[in-house]
């Protein structure tokens, strides 16, 4: 496969686990109490909203800046990235994701680590409500995703990484309450190891993957539709090489490869 040979690829699945980390670390680093009493939830949803749209600037063309296997998946199903990549950029994520919170785990103090920043279910709200409010807050972040950078679009306003980083903050904000804002496995994963508690996990990979899903294809089929037949998406997921016009080169002489779509 002409992906796995490709210097630009693995580029990109480096930039995958390189962001995660950084997402990861400030993202529950700021989750953390260091005092009693309860959560800031506007801080932790500036926090989390301000670090993506960071390293959605910062590696957004090199990988796309997923950051997230929910984004990943929705990309996936929408014929937008082969499936070899799709599933590489999955583990670089949870990788990534555990080695962030294992940094942070490290960096702080015994008594704050806490459960750190494990996402739990309000008191209250059952598994079908946790995962439905899973499924509607990664729905929207990914519908902003797939608006907010189609290249289709022309005259885009604003910045693509605000956008992002504010769609994930409103999901914070509202989620923070219900689930704790999931709302990307990768993120839910890596407290769960450090802690070794998985009670009630697979609604942070239901939830998100179902919503990231419905809004991708919500998006490229009924919003926005992408008119691909069936034999080209079948190519797109196999990972086909993507023709170049004739001369196209790099400096090091191999063709210019098919951009990932970034964010």
């Amino acid at each position: 496969m002409w992906e796995f040979r490709s210097f630009s690829f693995w580029r990109a699945v480096f930039a995958e686990f390189f962001a995660t980390m950084f997402y990861v670390f400030f993202g529950l680093g700021v989750s953390l109490k260091w005092a009693a009493g309860p959560s800031n939830v506007l801080l932790i949803a500036l926090a989390f909203g301000l670090i993506l749209a960071t390293m959605v600037q910062a590696v957004g063309h090199v990988s796309g800046a997923h950051i997230n296997p929910a984004v990943t998946f929705a990309f996936l199903i929408g014929s937008q990235m082969s499936l070899f990549r799709a599933i590489f950029y999955i583990a670089a994520q949870l990788l990534g994701a555990v080695a962030g919170a294992a940094v942070l785990y490290g960096v702080t103090p015994p008594a704050v680590r806490g459960n750190m920043a494990l996402n739990t279910l309000h008191p209250g709200v059952s598994l079908g409500q946790a995962t439905t409010v899973e499924i509607f807050l990664t729905l929207q972040f990914v519908l902003c995703i797939f608006a907010t950078y189609d290249e289709r679009r022309n005259g885009r306003l604003g910045s693509v990484s605000l956008a992002i980083g504010f769609s994930l903050t409103l999901g914070h904000l509202f989620g923070l309450y219900y689930t704790g804002a999931g709302m990307n496995p990768a993120r839910s994963f890596a407290p769960a190891v450090l802690t070794r508690n998985f009670t009630n996990h697979w609604v942070y990979w239901v939830g998100p993957i179902i919503g990231g899903a419905l809004g991708g294809l919500v998006y490229d089929f009924i919003l926005f539709p992408r008119m691909r037949g069936l034999s080209e998406r079948l190519s797109i997921l196999k990972g086909a090489r993507p023709a170049e016009p004739e001369g196209q080169q790099e400096a090091t002489g191999e063709p210019i490869e098919l951009k990932t779509q970034s964010l």
